[in-house]
């Protein structure tokens, strides 16, 4: 006598795990953005952002089967807009293509660049104590007029167009060069606000005041319409998708990195130490 298959009703296997004949639950994979978003990388202290260590857990968590959303963990100061501009643009590009929904989660920074990747979420989260906004462009140096004078050293610096040396440590400030990067400033500035008008339905161009660069704590950033909703990502995950796991993908790493040493060589050491300087400059205008 053939035996008939058991099916059981929707109402019970949506109760059980999938290895009980439950549906699935699905997973929701989750790419930790954390540091200085800029090229190459600091070595030492705090990691960096940039296309080379996101691109591989962007493309696992979104290529990941079973996956109901994908999850942005950001904790960053800001940094390179041209990085900001393509990691948002790769996230979009993957979002559009596996039609996956992208959820950001701002931990203690999301300042500056770093709420620009959050903008390429469809919904963004933060905590009550998060810091977001910071919707402005910076730009710092050090001048050194005296300096090589006081050293006795003459320097000597030969160029063939006017501009070719703007911004000079080395002589008194040119009104011309602070035109020209004021300039390149608001260029940039104008590209972060039309970028967050256009991710964020309740921002308007006619919001003047959240694009003065200030920043703001969580509970004020949601009344002004920079984020969705307060909460912490794993309750947010829990309460959009039930029973769903959440799997953190990381990036690939060098021998160096796995060891926790800079990257080979003097040069590296070097590198490590002036970027690991920035990084931490970055990191102190928010108190962290």
């Amino acid at each position: 006598m053939a035996k008939l298959p058991l099916k059981m009703p929707d109402a019970v296997t949506g109760k059980l795990p999938a290895s009980l004949g439950g549906e699935e639950s699905g997973v929701v994979p989750v790419v930790r953005i954390e540091g200085v978003i800029a090229s190459g990388g600091t070595g030492l202290g705090r990691s960096t952002v940039n296309v080379d260590t996101v691109e591989h857990p962007l493309h696992r968590a979104f290529t990941t089967k079973g996956a109901k959303a994908v999850a942005l963990s950001i904790n960053s100061p800001g940094g390179s807009p041209t990085q900001c501009e393509y990691l948002a643009a790769r996230i979009r590009q993957l979002a559009d293509e596996h039609e996956v929904p992208v959820l950001a989660f701002c931990e203690d920074v999301a300042a500056s660049g770093g709420y620009w990747l959050a903008c390429a979420a469809d919904e963004i989260y933060a905590t009550a104590t998060s810091m977001v906004g910071s919707i402005g462009v910076v730009s710092a140096g050090f001048g050194f007029t005296d300096l090589l004078g006081n050293l006795g050293v003459e320097r000597r610096l030969y160029t063939a167009g006017d501009a070719k040396a703007r911004l000079d440590p080395f002589v008194p400030e040119n009104p011309d060069d602070i035109a020209w990067l004021t300039d390149v400033q608001s260029g940039i500035h104008a590209e972060f606000r039309d970028w967050v008008i256009a991710r964020r339905p309740a921002i308007s161009a006619a919001d003047t005041d959240l694009f003065t660069g200030d920043l703001w704590l969580g509970r004020e950033a949601h009344r002004r319409g920079l984020i969705d909703g307060i909460g912490t990502l794993r309750a947010v995950v829990e309460e959009k998708y039930p029973g769903a796991k959440v799997a953190v993908t990381g990036p690939r790493r060098s021998l160096f990195a796995r060891l926790g040493l800079p990257s080979a060589g003097v040069d590296g050491v070097v590198e490590s130490i002036v970027g690991a300087a920035h990084t931490r400059m970055a990191w102190a205008r928010y108190g962290r």
